[in-house]
């Protein structure tokens, strides 16, 4: 009988009576067995009268779970102690039956009546515990005691409580969907809660229940708006998007609007003037059509919701920075969407799976709006420690933002990359050089050569990307590079890869006709090893056998006739059908004879080339920032986001009535509050804030006057040119008394003036050369006819303009000086070439034939010399003569709507040209070193004329003088990629040193070397806008053919300038 107790001793038994037991002995045999004595210890604790033991028991517990450890057995005895008067340990209990009273649900119904008790607690802690575990009790039968537990949880007066009520709203709702009605009431009793504590659960419960019931929001819709700033963030992010939705329901689409407006007030200023034309008469007409012209308000509502949002984007976290740029990439006008490039950039310095998540919104945004993130081009440069996936996200962002002005930084940050040593990053590296090439053609045979260096790389998995990537590119103009596919065809002994044996393989059977030598003699190679290839591979011989088998049939019979009689006993039942099919199609026979006939209209039909697209192009259907969009296809509980509607629906619906007596005080608080935080701000962003109603517009009126015309350079040059247009319109419609003229054209000249604008500083210039009242324009209603007969100083001709006089043309050094000064060479500056080549070669072009300006005749040329507003422009003399009967009034540049980058500084009005009579003005132009056409308007009082201006790509340099060790060294620093050389062949009448240097300095804007070799030129120059060098080498050889060689860090103007001066030194 002594053993009983010395064997419970053993076991590690309690040491005394009532003390809880805290460990056993392992080395007792007990851990064998399965149910010994488990949580003994923990029980005994919540068994006892101790509240510290207890409190110390439950700790432990909820730490197991929190561990991931299974506490369920447990359950019974904490359940126990539900009713336990002390605080801490109720609200411990209350944690671990919200974690397990789902699983136990038979022993937690035998506690509900605890758990009603716990809901008239004193405590909100207490209340809100009990509801939550109650909800969580998914069990049929106690569906009306929640929702009884609900409602008087909706009416608490803890606003804890209230949301906790919220929260179990959907998980009563997935337990019996027949309860929606009244479910619904609650939801609509919440939505009107004031709190911020409540806004973001109710407005997710709303999204589970009942999201198409748009009507509940309408009257909480501005309270939820101006709640947003101070809701814990997972609220925001919740409301945001549901705004997001009911925004695309009640308002109308800003982005359609604006075009609309752009066409109706062109339409309505110049139709105006016919009318006025035609006489008074027409007045009634052009009043009865102005309302169908009336300009496109925003809703104030819609402005609301974008106002407060906008702070958000300076929140701390990443979900609501997300969801504030979907909101803006959604609902904004085009405009202002520009705001959320700088936050979402910020984002990009955050951990990977952040990076992740932003950058495929990036990369989706970057597909329609590219001008918003091309200012931070930098930022999504690939660093080393990137992960592989961020590293391609990377580069889709990269190769999307991609265009004429920077591909030659994206080219060379790209041929960096192909050095890394992460295969799939260099693969995917591969693949947007070979979208760039495809999207930019100028680049293409720029690329084409980049890669083919790149099929001498020791590394075979680069060969082959490289090897795919060039056959999509071939297929684009194969008639060039007949080389390139010979280049490939001898590739085909040392690639292993299958998908790049079968591309050489596709490119020699397609244009076999080029290489007619080399492909049989591929084919009787690949017939050798057919047997070993890859499927893939050996369906390519097929086709190749087939295509030479109708075209040299003579040297390539017999070998067709093997490869199929090889892929006829194949394992693979798809080469065996292609085989058969393909025999039958090409070899004619009695039963198949009418199909073979047509057997070359098949196999050798002209092939479409293909289209490197993003693979983002097609997942802006999907709401930004959502879990489909991330995934590319549609996730459980997407909601598909809403069309604009045609028609603006009732915004009274959203009025909600006040109590009179706090009407006043409550506006005028708003105001005091608003007005000089948002008027700063808001001008920053917004040319719709006009947009407004009536009292944001006198509220912001004089503020955003000030504000838009200094825009920042990041913000794209849709959004500028937006904002200065407004801009004008507002300073054309300001009414000023004729006395203070002067005055306030010279204010509007010092604040214009300050701005870093060109086209605001092109403006201030004709502030200053002309009276105010040339440039004013009355609304298209007012009548202009009595208003300049008052004004009858303008016909003096003191106040002619100075520009309309014609510039006189630059003086032309004789020949013989020329010569002269050829041969000094005795300083760095040489100034020869600028004194030999003046003018263009391009010489006058006509801008606007007469026929088609009714009598008006535009030319216009490149005078070379630097304009004086400012030296990134090219400088253009417009050359105007009036062939008509009728005197030209008011010649003047329209509003110009130019692509990213292009800038143009106005000539000063012409106030009149009489017939017979010429004048000529000088106007800059940007083009942002690229060869783009400047588009812009000639206006005339009754006429405006579409005109465009391309330059030649010598025009967009400046000449630099150097001397010849500076060259070789700035040469020696632009090798590689930055090299471009072709041979050419120089004419007998081309071979002396005046003629060359004249062909060449006509051609192009550049300075002449000094160099020590007689057969060698040299030239240099910087382009304007940029400033990169621009160096020229010809190496004229007495014997063979020349060399020529551009050294620039611009590789499309490199290729481009080859091109022009071979041209030129050939003819």
């Amino acid at each position: 009988m002594s053993a009983a107790p010395a064997y419970s001793e053993d076991k590690g038994g309690s040491a005394g009576p009532g003390e809880p037991e805290y460990g056993h002995d392992p080395a007792s045999g007990g851990i064998f067995s399965s149910d010994y004595k488990r949580h003994d210890d923990l029980k005994e604790m919540l068994d006892t009268n101790k509240d510290s033991l207890k409190l110390e028991a439950m700790k432990r517990i909820v730490a197991m779970i929190a561990r991931g450890k299974n506490a369920s057995d447990l359950f019974p005895a904490v359940v126990k102690n539900v009713a336990c008067k002390n605080i801490e340990v109720k609200k411990l209990v209350y944690v671990y039956l919200v974690r397990y009273a789902e699983e136990q649900q038979d022993l937690a119904l035998l506690s509900i009546s605890t758990f009603q008790r716990g809901l008239k607690d004193p405590n909100q802690l207490i209340r809100a515990s009990a509801l939550r575990v109650l909800s969580s009790i998914r069990v049929p039968i106690i569906v009306p005691i929640m929702m009884l537990a609900i409602k008087e949880a909706a009416s608490d007066m803890s606003p804890y409580v209230r949301k906790t009520a919220a929260h179990a709203i959907p998980k009563l709702y997935s337990l019996d969907s027949d309860q929606k009605d009244q479910l619904i009431e609650v939801i609509e009793k919440l939505l009107a809660d004031k709190t911020t504590l409540v806004a973001g659960s109710v407005v997710m419960a709303f999204e589970e229940v009942c999201p198409e019931r748009i009507d509940l929001i309408h009257k909480n819709y501005r309270k939820l708006c101006n709640l947003l700033i101070d809701v814990e963030e997972w609220g925001q992010v919740v409301i945001i998007s549901m705004l997001t939705r009911y925004a695309r329901t009640q308002f109308l689409s800003p982005t359609q609007n604006e075009s609309l407006l752009e066409e109706n007030a062109e339409k309505a200023f110049y139709g105006s003037e016919e009318d006025e034309a035609k006489g008074a008469g027409s007045e009634e007409t052009a009043a009865a059509s102005l309302p169908a012209r009336k300009p496109y308000i925003m809703d104030p509502d819609h402005r609301l919701l974008l106002r407060n949002t906008k702070p958000l984007l300076q929140s701390r976290s990443a979900a609501v920075v997300m969801a504030v740029a979907q909101l803006y990439f959604h609902l904004a006008p085009k405009a202002e969407v520009g705001v959320i490039a700088k936050a979402l950039v910020r984002l990009l310095r955050s951990h990977s799976e952040v990076q992740y998540v932003v950058l495929q919104n990036v990369a989706t945004m970057s597909i329609k709006r590219r001008g918003m993130f091309e200012p931070y081009l930098k930022s999504f440069y690939i660093r080393s420690t990137d992960p592989t996936q961020i590293k391609i996200l990377k580069l889709e962002v990269l190769t999307n933002l991609a265009n004429e002005t920077n591909i030659p930084t994206v080219l060379r940050e790209f041929q960096t990359y192909i050095r890394s040593m992460d295969k799939d990053f260099v693969a995917a590296t591969i693949q947007a050089i070979g979208r760039c090439a495809t999207n930019i053609g100028r680049v293409r045979d720029t690329c084409l050569n980049g890669l083919v260096q790149l099929l001498s790389n020791r590394d075979e998995l680069v060969v082959a990307e490289s090897v795919v990537v060039i056959k999509k590119l071939l297929q684009m103009q194969p008639a060039q590079h007949g080389e390139i596919i010979k280049h490939l065809a001898k590739l085909t002994d040392n690639i292993q890869v299958p998908m790049a044996r079968a591309s050489i393989l596709w490119l020699i059977g397609e244009y076999c006709e080029h290489v007619p030598r080399i492909a049989p003699d591929v084919l009787r190679k690949m017939a050798k090893t057919f047997t070993a290839e890859e499927d893939i591979v050996k369906l390519q011989v097929i086709n190749l056998a087939a295509k030479l088998y109708l075209t040299n049939s003579k040297q390539t019979k017999l070998l067709t006739q093997y490869v199929l009689s090889l892929a006829k006993y194949d394992q693979n039942y798809d080469i065996r059908d292609r085989a058969r099919f393909t025999r039958q199609l090409i070899v004619p026979s009695e039963q198949g004879g009418a199909l073979s006939r047509h057997a070359k209209k098949l196999f050798l039909a002209p092939k479409p080339a293909p289209v490197l697209e993003s693979s983002f192009k097609d997942r802006d259907h999907f709401q930004l920032g959502s879990l489909s969009h991330l995934l590319n296809a549609k996730a459980t509980g997407y909601q598909e986001l809403p069309d604009w509607p045609e028609e603006a629906p009732d915004p009274s619906v959203r009025n909600v009535e006040v109590p009179e007596w706090t009407k006043c005080s409550n506006r005028e608080k708003r105001k005091e509050k608003e007005k000089p935080f948002y008027s700063d701000s808001e001008g920053e962003s917004g040319p719709t804030e006009s947009a407004d109603s009536g009292e944001q517009m006198a509220e912001l009126g004089s503020s955003e006057g000030v504000s838009r015309p200094g825009l920042s350079p990041p913000f794209p040059l849709s959004f500028s040119e937006q904002s200065e247009e407004d801009g004008k319109r507002k300073t054309k419609k300001k009414k000023v008394p004729e006395g203070k003229e002067a005055s306030s054209s010279d204010e509007d000249s010092d604040s214009s003036s300050s701005t870093s604008e060109s086209e605001m500083t092109s403006e201030s210039e004709e502030e200053q050369l002309e009276p105010a009242s040339w440039r004013r324009k009355t609304p298209p209603s007012s009548k202009r006819a009595p208003a300049t007969k008052e004004i009858s100083l303008l016909d003096l001709e003191d106040f002619t303009p100075p520009s309309v006089q014609p510039v006189s043309p630059p003086a032309i050094v004789s020949t013989s000086l020329a010569a002269d000064l050829e041969g000094l060479t005795l300083t760095d500056s040489t100034l020869v070439p600028s004194l030999l080549s003046p003018v263009s070669r391009v010489g006058r072009q006509e801008l606007l034939h007469r026929v088609a300006g009714e009598g008006l005749v535009v030319d216009y040329t490149f005078s070379r010399q630097p304009f004086s507003g400012d030296p990134h422009m090219v400088s253009v003399h417009i050359h105007f003569s009036n062939s008509s009967d009728t005197p030209i009034k008011g010649l003047h540049v329209g509003t110009p709507k130019l692509p990213a980058g292009i800038g143009i500084q106005e000539f000063p009005e012409i106030e009149s040209l009489a017939p017979g009579e010429s004048a000529t003005a000088v106007m800059g132009i940007n083009f942002c070193d690229s060869t783009q056409a400047a588009n812009f308007q000639l206006c005339t009082q009754t006429r405006q004329f579409y005109v465009s201006i391309q330059p030649p790509v010598g025009e967009l340099m400046a000449p630099v003088f150097m001397s010849e060790n500076e060259f070789k060294k700035e040469q020696g620093k632009l090798m590689g990629m930055n090299e471009i050389t072709e041979k050419l062949m120089l004419p007998d009448t081309c071979r002396s040193d005046h003629t060359v240097v004249q062909k060449v300095t006509a051609t192009a804007n550049l300075g002449r070397v000094p160099c020590g070799t007689s057969d060698e030129y040299r030239f240099a120059g910087r382009t304007l806008t940029s400033g990169s060098l621009v160096l020229l080498t010809l190496d004229a050889r007495p014997a063979g053919a020349a060399q020529l060689t551009v050294n620039s860090e611009k590789m499309v103007i490199g290729t481009m300038l080859v091109k022009d001066v071979i041209q030129a030194l050939t003819q």
